[in-house]
């Protein structure tokens, strides 16, 4: 077995390479993403190994397909970037980790959450400079405040138990609600209207694309704040920025943004960064933007590493995969 990990970072190496050792199986690190002028480099594997921002598209698949690639690995949750269909039209597997370690991400919601609210990244950089003045860094009390928890998989019902230990108020929707959830459901519209905090926590699909946009935003309540920590692309951005100039938005906390693909988990310091809306999103002072780090914990990493080289190893040896996406 051959595999070719792709958009490789220096934690993947420590956390994969000790497994693949392990498990005797022989591997290719590449740090640029899969693409039209890198696909080529999975000549010889049987299994490609992609993240969330490496390109899996119709075309790219023919490609490995012709390379001989019998299997896609995603070392994450989300797939929305692999046309999955058209790899089952060639007989290609695809298996990702759907559970990795969901408390990462929620803790990091609200981390977000508490920051933006409480500013403390501002008073950090303050006392840095051993000024001590309070003056714009009033928030306001979690507690008693409705969040709005949009998607309650494991990952959004993890936050909802972090939100009610601030004593805060849950209203929750979900296309499929969960039976027996201690949670209020409510239409996407009541919970658009009732909430003061609404937190992203569902996937990338065609029915999620831009699902908060220009209409959501008429809907919300004046100085709503918006928690996004699953798929930059549920947000239209542009409509996120005309609410939060009109102030009918009051703040927002991203760890993921629709174009991050040239820009996220890279050093792009010393460029001039030459898209306008993630400039001026991070140019406003209601808005803290992450680098789509929520799932960057010790633990997730090595849940990642062992669930991606377990699926590998049960499609070789079986054919078939629990964690296959179908």
């Amino acid at each position: 077995m051959r595999i070719a990990f792709f958009d490789t970072k220096s934690y993947d190496i420590e956390v994969f390479e000790p497994r693949l050792k392990q498990a005797k199986i022989k591997y290719k690190f590449y740090d640029t993403r899969l693409g039209e002028d890198s696909v080529v480099l999975a000549k010889g594997c049987d299994t490609v190994c992609v993240f969330v921002n490496d390109n899996v598209s119709a075309p790219i698949i023919d490609k490995l397909n012709e390379l001989g690639v019998k299997n896609i690995a995603c070392r994450c949750a989300g797939f929305n970037n692999v046309d999955y269909n058209h790899a089952h039209e060639l007989g290609m597997h695809v298996v990702r980790v759907p559970a990795y370690s969901p408390y990462a991400v929620a803790e990091h919601a609200m981390a977000l959450l508490l920051t933006l609210n409480r500013k403390t990244h501002k008073a950090y950089l303050r006392t840095r400079d051993f000024n001590f003045a309070l003056k714009g860094l009033t928030g306001f009390d979690l507690h008693g405040k409705t969040v709005g928890v949009i998607g309650t998989g494991k990952i959004g019902r993890i936050f909802i138990d972090i939100c009610k230990g601030f004593g805060m108020n849950v209203i929750a929707y979900d296309k499929f609600p969960i039976d027996g959830l201690d949670v209020t459901y409510k239409s996407l519209d009541e919970v658009y209207n009732e909430a003061d905090i609404i937190s992203f926590h569902c996937p990338l699909t065609k029915g999620t694309r831009h699902m908060f946009n220009l209409g959501s935003i008429s809907k919300v309540k004046q100085g709503v704040v918006i928690v996004n920590t699953s798929r930059g692309a549920l947000i239209d951005a542009n409509a996120l920025i005309q609410g939060l100039l009109e102030k009918k938005i009051g703040g927002a906390c991203l760890d993921v943004y629709e174009e991050e693909a040239g820009y996220f988990y890279e050093d792009r310091s010393e460029d001039i960064i030459d898209d306008s809306t993630l400039s001026r999103l991070i140019s406003m002072p209601n808005v803290i933007v992450t680098s789509h780090q929520a799932f960057l914990t010790k633990e997730a990493l090595e849940n990642i590493a062992s669930t991606t080289i377990e699926n590998v190893l049960t499609l070789d040896s079986n054919n078939d995969c629990i964690n296959e996406v179908n």
